[in-house]
C-alpha cells in the first residue's frame, strides 16, 4: 500500500515509529498530486517540490509539534494562509498574498501540518459548484466530467483522490457535506461554535457558517476535528468538547428518517433509494429507523434562510459591491445575494430570526426522541461540469442559484452537527449520501454512530476512484 493511500492516523504511527520519514510522506503525495490533479484540478497554488521536501526533512529532524505533525495539508482556499496565494476564487484577490494565518490555518499549522498549497472552491465559496475565474473547474474524481461539489469541492476530491490524508472545509449551506457525497469521503459539519471564527466583522449575528473536517474515516475526521476545534476567547458563543470516537452501540438507537421533507425537496431520481440503502446499514447494526413526517413548514425555513443569509452577505461583502472595479468583477450570484440584503428590513431580519427560533425548538424535541435525524446529502446526483448550476430538478423549477441544496438547510439554520456519510453509488456509478444529524453539542455521539457505520461500510475504502 502506498504511503498516499494509509489514513492520516496511520502515517502519523508509522512517523512516530520512524517506519516512515515525513520525507517520504511528502513525496509520495506530491507524486500522487503530479499524477492526478492536473485532470482534476483539486489543488491549486501548490507549492515547489524542493521546499516542501526542505520543510518535511526539518520536521523528520524535530521532535513532533503535534496532532498533524509532518502531514502534508492544502488548505481552503477561503482560509488566508501566510506567504501563500489565497483568491477566495475572485478575481479581485487573484494576486492576494496574506501576511498572517486565520485562526484555522494557524491551529493546523502549530499541530505541525505542513501546508502545500490551496484547494479549490467556488468564488466566495458561494454555489455548490466549485469553479471560478481565477483558477477554473474542480472535476470529480469518480467521473470527470462531473462536478466534485461545493464549495469544498477542491478539498474533497483531493481528499478522495489520495492527493492529502486528511482536509479543511467550511460550510453554511452543505459545503462539507455536498462535496462528501459527490465525492464518496465524509465531511463533518460541528456543532455552531465548536469550530470558532476569527475576530473580524460580526461575531454576534454570523452563526450560519463554521469550519469544519473532511476525511476518508471518521478516526481521522476526530482527529483533523480535534486540533480545528477549542474556544477562542475573542468570539462569543464557543464551545469546548472531546473528540474520542468509540464505536457507538447502534441497538436499539433511534433515527428518524426525513425522506424528502414530505415531497418539499425535488430529489433526482435514485436518491432517496441510494439513501435509504444506509439507512438499512443502521437497522442491521440494531437501530430502530422511523419515517417521519415534516416537522417544520419547508417554505419557512427556506425564507428564514434566505433572508438571513442574503443579510449577513451584504453586511460583509458590502465594500465589494460598492466599489464599482470590484463590483465588475463579482460574479452574479454573489451580486444578487448582497442586493437581496441590502434591500431588506430590520423587521424582515426579526421575523427570519424567529423562524430559526422556532425551529430550533421544534428540533430540540425532536432529539427528545431521536437519537439522530437522517436526510440526503444533496438533492441531485454530480451533474455535468459545464453548468453553474441545477436550473431544474424533475421538471421543478430552482427559482434561485442554490434552491437546489435546500435539503442541507434544516441542520444549518439549527446550528446542529450534521455528519455526511458516503451512501455508496447509483446506477450510473455515481456517488451519493447522507447526512447524520444530531442534537446541539452532541458531536462525538454522531462521530461514534458514523464510527459504527464506517466499519461496516467503508465506502472510501471499498471504491476508491480511478487511478
Amino acid at each position: 500500500m502506498r504511503l498516499s493511500d494509509r489514513s492520516a492516523v496511520d502515517l502519523l504511527a508509522l512517523i512516530a515509529r520512524r517506519e516512515a520519514s515525513c520525507v517520504e510522506v511528502m513525496a509520495d503525495h506530491l507524486e500522487r498530486i503530479a499524477a492526478t490533479n492536473g485532470a482534476l484540478n483539486a489543488i491549486v497554488s501548490l507549492r515547489d517540490r524542493e521546499g516542501l521536501l526542505f520543510e518535511a526533512a526539518a520536521a523528520d529532524a524535530a521532535p513532533s509539534r503535534g496532532a498533524l505533525h509532518g502531514l502534508p495539508l492544502a488548505v481552503k482556499d477561503l482560509v488566508a494562509v501566510k506567504g501563500l496565494r489565497t483568491t477566495y476564487g475572485s478575481p479581485v484577490f487573484a494576486d492576494h498574498v496574506p501576511v498572517a494565518d486565520d485562526l484555522l490555518a494557524a491551529r493546523m499549522r502549530a499541530a505541525g501540518a505542513i501546508f502545500i498549497g490551496k484547494t479549490n472552491t467556488p468564488e466566495w465559496g458561494q454555489g455548490s459548484h466549485s469553479f471560478n475565474p481565477v483558477h477554473g473547474v474542480t472535476r470529480n474524481p469518480y467521473d470527470l466530467g462531473r462536478t466534485a461539489g461545493g464549495s469544498s469541492g477542491g478539498a474533497a476530491a483531493a481528499l478522495a483522490a489520495r492527493m492529502v490524508p486528511v482536509a479543511d472545509g467550511s460550510d453554511m449551506m452543505g459545503s462539507l457535506r455536498n462535496p462528501a457525497a459527490f465525492c464518496n469521503v465524509y465531511g463533518f459539519r460541528p456543532t455552531w461554535g465548536l469550530v470558532p471564527a476569527d475576530a473580524v466583522g460580526d461575531t454576534f449575528l454570523a452563526t450560519l457558517a463554521t469550519e469544519g473536517p473532511m476525511a476518508r474515516d471518521i478516526a481521522d475526521l476526530a482527529l483533523l476535528l480535534s486540533v480545528q476545534a477549542g474556544e477562542n476567547p475573542a468570539v462569543p458563543f464557543g464551545r469546548n468538547a472531546a473528540f474520542a470516537t468509540p464505536q457507538a452501540d447502534m441497538r436499539g438507537k433511534r433515527i428518524g428518517w426525513l425522506g424528502d421533507w414530505g415531497g418539499a425537496y425535488a430529489m433526482e431520481p435514485g436518491i432517496l433509494a441510494q439513501s435509504e440503502s444506509a439507512l438499512r446499514v443502521f437497522e442491521d447494526l440494531g437501530a430502530v429507523v422511523e419515517v417521519l413526517a415534516p416537522p417544520f413548514p419547508a417554505e419557512k425555513l427556506w425564507q428564514s434562510w434566505i433572508t438571513l443569509r442574503a443579510m449577513l452577505s451584504a453586511g460583509g461583502k458590502r465594500a465589494l459591491y460598492e466599489d464599482a472595479e470590484s463590483r465588475a468583477l463579482t460574479k452574479p450570484e454573489t451580486i444578487w445575494e448582497i442586493e437581496q440584503g441590502l434591500s431588506l428590513s430590520a423587521q424582515a431580519v426579526y421575523d427570519a430570526s424567529v423562524i430559526r427560533s422556532r425551529w430550533y425548538a421544534v428540533a430540540a424535541a425532536l432529539f427528545d426522541r431521536f437519537d439522530a435525524l437522517v436526510l440526503p446529502s444533496a438533492q441531485v446526483w454530480p451533474f455535468p461540469v459545464e453548468w453553474r448550476w441545477p436550473e431544474a430538478i424533475n421538471g421543478r423549477k430552482m427559482d434561485t442559484y442554490h434552491r437546489w441544496m435546500e435539503v442541507v438547510v434544516p441542520a444549518s439554520l439549527a446550528g446542529v452537527p450534521a455528519l455526511a456519510l458516503p451512501a455508496g453509488f447509483g446506477d450510473a456509478g455515481l456517488p451519493m449520501g447522507v447526512q447524520l444529524i444530531g442534537r446541539s453539542g452532541a458531536d462525538a455521539a454522531i462521530l461514534a454512530m458514523g464510527e459504527a457505520y464506517h466499519e461496516a461500510t467503508d465506502w472510501p475504502g471499498q471504491h476508491p476512484p480511478p487511478a
